[in-house]
Formats: structure tokens, C-alpha cells, sequence
């Protein structure tokens, strides 16, 4: 199912959020119990939302982040929406994340066969995760074009068109990537990125 644009968008700093959820004055992800903290917050509020979104993870003020937290925290959040197809249609983007944090959240995330794009402190988006070669050709050349047609991005790619948009469907159903309703077009998490 097509999501309809724009998704409504959600911003979580999670700085503020682990000092709100364990009263500390650090912004410091680590702890099981930390992350989960984190994730039944950011699950409350999707839930009382209730309809398409955009869900910016916004890294920024994260010093430190451990894999324990990282798991329970990102990973079972993306987990509950990217691989259940009955799922609301809820999109997830990591925004702010620094060279500390990409080992740990990658890693994370190959863990459990997922993916997530990242948008990094110096701009450049990336996506973080599992996805075959011929995913991760078409998404980048997705987020290049902001928005595109199966038959623009396999010119773009030298690539046959059914192949591509094969490629798309799934990152679609992982939803790494949103459908425009009735045009044939997917377009880039990070083209509906807005300062909030």
C-alpha cells in the first residue's frame, strides 16, 4: 500500500529523551533498560499519533551509544515496523549520527537483517544495514534524484527496468523508501526531511 505524502513528521532527540526517561544528566545511551526507556516513549507517541510518519532519530547529542542500548533501543523499534507488513506505515531516518555512533548502530542493525538510511553530521546520507548490492544501487541513486520513476533510475543505473523496480518494491515494503500514490514514482526518506 502507497503511503499518502507528506507523512506527518516526528522528531526524538534522543539526548533529551535519556534524561527524561532515567532522570539523567547525561546524554549517554547505554543500558538495556535505558533502550527501552527510549522505545516505549518513542512507541507512545507513534501510537497516539496515529497515522503515516516520519520518524527522525536525531543522534546530535548522543556522546556515547552501546550496543545493548542500541539494539533495544533502534533496532526493536525499526524491527516492529520494517518487517511486520500489517504494521501502520511508520518510516524511520537517524539524523546527527557521528563516526562514534555508525559502528555500533550498523552492526546493530546487520544483527537483525535491518536497514535504516542516516543522515550524518556532515550531511551525507547513507544507508545503514542489510540490503542486497542491487538495493543499495537503486536507493542511492533514489536519494540522488530525491524522486524518481523505476524507468529514470534504471537509465540512471544502466540497469533493467524490471530490476529495479523490483529492487524498489522491497525497500518500499521495508519501508526505506515511500511510493507516491498514483504516479509511479518513489521518492527519498531524507526529500521530506524539514527543520523541526
Amino acid at each position: 500500500m502507497a503511503a499518502h505524502l507528506p507523512p506527518v513528521q516526528l522528531r526524538f532527540e534522543l539526548s533529551t529523551l535519556v534524561r527524561a526517561s532515567v532522570a539523567s544528566l547525561f546524554s549517554n545511551l547505554v543500558t538495556r533498560p535505558t533502550g527501552q526507556a527510549i522505545r516505549l516513549g518513542i512507541e507512545a507517541q507513534i501510537l497516539e499519533l496515529g497515522q503515516s510518519c516520519l520518524s527522525v532519530l536525531d543522534f546530535s547529542e548522543v556522546v556515547v551509544l552501546d550496543f545493548s542500548c542500541a539494539d533495544e533501543a533502534v533496532a526493536k523499534l525499526v524491527r516492529r515496523y520494517q518487517l511486520d507488513p500489517a504494521a501502520k506505515e511508520v518510516y524511520f531516518l537517524a539524523r546527527g549520527l557521528g563516526a562514534v555512533h555508525r559502528e555500533t548502530l550498523e552492526a546493530v542493525l546487520l544483527r537483525h537483517g535491518l536497514a535504516l538510511p542516516v543522515q550524518f553530521d556532515c550531511h551525507e546520507v547513507a544507508l545503514l544495514g542489510g540490503v542486497s548490492p542491487a538495493e543499495r544501487a537503486s536507493w542511492s541513486a533514489l536519494e540522488r534524484a530525491g524522486s524518481a520513476s523505476p524507468p529514470e533510475l534504471a537509465s540512471s543505473l544502466a540497469a533493467p527496468c524490471q530490476d529495479v523496480e523490483l529492487c524498489l518494491r522491497q525497500l518500499q515494503r521495508r519501508r526505506l523508501i515511500l511510493e507516491e500514490p498514483g504516479n509511479h514514482r518513489f521518492r527519498a526518506l531524507s526529500s521530506l526531511l524539514r527543520d523541526c
